[in-house]
């Protein structure tokens, strides 16, 4: 079958009712909203928002309702150009509902959600659809469907992305081993791998079976590590920091638009981690997601815009 896609995501998505505050509340207490809004949001989801917005044809696949809130889910991804005809939709199905408080003082966000029903049922995944992508991406709430995908491209030499959060449900133990790009926080790789330094986790987590581990830590920046290859540290940019919603999940699809597009790994790395930091600079997973020109010019500089500027620049 012709390639139809550059990358195919299978797992979450959520709607995200944003609430800006000065200061997290203390018990008992009251605080004025400074700012209210809802965004779609989710894992791959909003990975795949941010590969279209940096060129690539990106689809997305999970389980959804027929509620109002997976209705707005379809709609957002369209709206970016996020093809969403695998989408599977029932009774039982629903994104996650996060209500997200972010403090504008401290730059934190505290998240409650509720819901969520999204990995789709595994007869739907067959190696007729995985083969039209050049890229497979799964989270950790993809299921058994996204372990059935996983291991469809792996007989089909299409690499696999994986975006694996703290605390994964049991089934992750059969997804990991088939992941070749692991892109994961610095608190489940010290988890999974034992190590107490970013560099040494990145470097146990790839090991000679993976092509690329990709270990994040926020401002300190990322490690990533390939087969067989000591881990090279990637420093954090210094952004004015609005709100960290979503920049994990938006590293994750500029990597995966990046690797689809033929990027080396470096440049990969490199790209998704200037991605997250200006995706840093609005509230919420998705209105700070740079398109790829933004991203390369606030990357490496220009002659005409400062850092600043271009920052000023999304908003």
């Amino acid at each position: 079958m012709t390639l139809t896609w550059d990358v195919f995501g299978i797992g979450t998505a959520a709607v995200d009712d944003l609430l800006l505050v000065e200061r997290y509340p203390e018990a008992d207490s009251k605080v004025n909203i400074l700012e209210s809004m809802r965004q779609g949001g989710g894992q791959t989801a909003t990975a795949m928002v941010a590969a279209a917005r940096q060129g690539a044809r990106a689809a997305f696949c999970c389980r959804l309702g027929l509620d109002d809130l997976s209705r707005f889910t379809l709609s957002e991804l369209q709206k970016e150009g996020v093809e969403t005809s695998a989408c599977h939709q029932d009774g039982q199905g629903s994104p996650y509902h996060s209500i997200i408080i972010v403090d504008t003082q401290k730059h934190t966000r505290t998240i409650f959600h509720s819901g969520g029903n999204v990995s789709p049922p595994p007869e739907l995944i067959n190696a007729e659809l995985i083969s039209r992508t050049r890229v497979l991406f799964v989270d950790d709430n993809s299921g058994a469907a996204g372990i059935k995908a996983a291991r469809i491209a792996a007989s089909l030499g299409i690499p696999v992305i994986a975006d694996v959060e703290p605390d994964p449900p049991p089934e992750v133990v059969e997804l990991l081993p088939l992941v070749d790009h692991l892109i994961i926080g610095s608190k489940l790789a010290q988890t999974l791998s034992g190590e107490s330094s970013e560099s040494a986790m990145a470097f146990a987590l790839c090991g000679t079976q993976r092509a690329c581990c990709v270990v994040t830590a926020g401002e300190k920046g990322c490690w990533y590590a390939q087969r067989g290859a000591s881990a090279v540290h990637v420093p954090g940019h210094k952004v004015n920091v609005v709100d960290t919603t979503g920049c994990g999940d938006v590293f994750h699809g500029v990597y995966a638009a990046a690797l689809a597009r033929g990027d080396s790994l470096p440049g990969a790395v490199a790209l998704a981690n200037a991605s997250a930091a200006l995706k840093a600079t609005r509230p919420g997973g998705r209105l700070g997601i740079p398109d790829m020109e933004r991203a390369r010019a606030f990357l490496h500089g220009s002659h005409t815009q400062t850092r600043e500027k271009i920052e000023r620049d999304i908003k």
